[in-house]
């Protein structure tokens, strides 16, 4: 019998669980400069995530926080059970090594998501540190980039 077929097609069968880490200020969704970030609530994207990863098949872990800290812990406590990250790194997108150390140990496919196009905006949010460690990255398409990182996500597992 060829096994690698039947792991691969357990790990397709399988529910995923997938790790959504928001990041600094992203709590004031809905309020924060709306024309930039839109005026959908961090409340109603996870809600929407959660529908959408329900459709896919996948359990959702959400959390953000305002501390680098927290984030650093919530990662490496979740991690060992999960199969992928989408992750908002906000503010720290371009200023912490440490949450890249820290997702880069997890050995995890992670997909990052900006709500705006980093790369329309100021200079010093263009380069992100989190960015070569990921299978990919989605800005610009507001709350709908996380569906549309989640959907990649689920794929890229999926396939193997």
């Amino acid at each position: 019998m060829d096994t690698s077929t039947s792991t691969s097609t357990s790990a397709q069968m399988r529910r995923l669980r997938i790790l959504v880490i928001h990041g600094p200020n992203l709590n004031t969704l809905g309020k924060r400069e709306p024309a930039i970030y839109g005026d959908v609530t961090l409340d109603e994207i996870n809600s929407r995530l959660q529908g959408w990863a329900e459709a896919l098949d996948c359990e959702l872990m959400t959390f953000q926080s305002n501390h680098e800290g927290s984030l650093i812990d919530f990662a490496q406590t979740e991690a060992p059970t999960a199969d992928g990250i989408v992750i908002n790194p906000a503010g720290l997108t371009t200023t912490s090594v440490s949450l890249r150390d820290t997702l880069s140990a997890t050995g995890l496919p992670i997909v990052e998501v900006h709500l705006s196009n980093i790369y329309a905006r100021e200079a010093f949010r263009h380069p992100s540190l989190i960015a070569p460690i990921c299978r990919g990255q989605v800005c610009g398409l507001g709350w709908r980039g996380y569906l549309a990182a989640l959907d990649a996500l689920a794929a890229l597992l999926r396939e193997g």
